[in-house]
């Protein structure tokens, strides 16, 4: 069974800095393509497309990343793939959010929820101003 474990939110302050961990396991094919999506407190109780799509990984690992957060976020992978991480600097008071770990048995990617078949539980991450 596949299951991700997301760390590392918290709270900071607008221009700060935070690093999410997401720790993959049971995954057993050959190609795996990640991301990271995030969901703002205003549309907690909205449906699962409200997420947002942050950054992602496909099986290559080729990156993509939604236009808010270019120049500020960074998706990685560790060497043994099993760790996924997202560094996020000059966070600002709209990136406040719970955020996502997703995955998906695929070689190419697409930044949406449907995309992605395994999900952890989310990390919020707050931002002050």
């Amino acid at each position: 069974q596949v299951q991700l474990v997301e760390s590392g939110g918290g709270s900071v302050q607008a221009g700060g800095s935070l690093t999410l961990s997401c720790v993959i396991s049971g995954f057993t094919g050959r190609e795996l393509s990640m991301g990271w999506f995030r969901k703002a407190p205003e549309k907690e109780r909205g449906a699962f497309a409200e997420r947002e799509g942050v950054a992602g990984m496909d099986g290559k690992g080729t990156t993509n990343y939604a236009d808010s957060v270019k120049g500020r976020f960074t998706i990685s992978q560790d060497d043994a793939q099993n760790t996924l991480s997202l560094q996020m600097t000059n966070l600002k008071p709209e990136d406040t959010a719970v955020y996502y770990c997703a995955a998906e048995s695929s070689t190419y990617l697409l930044l949406t929820p449907e995309f992605f078949s395994y999900w952890g539980q989310g990390t919020q991450v707050t931002v002050a101003s």
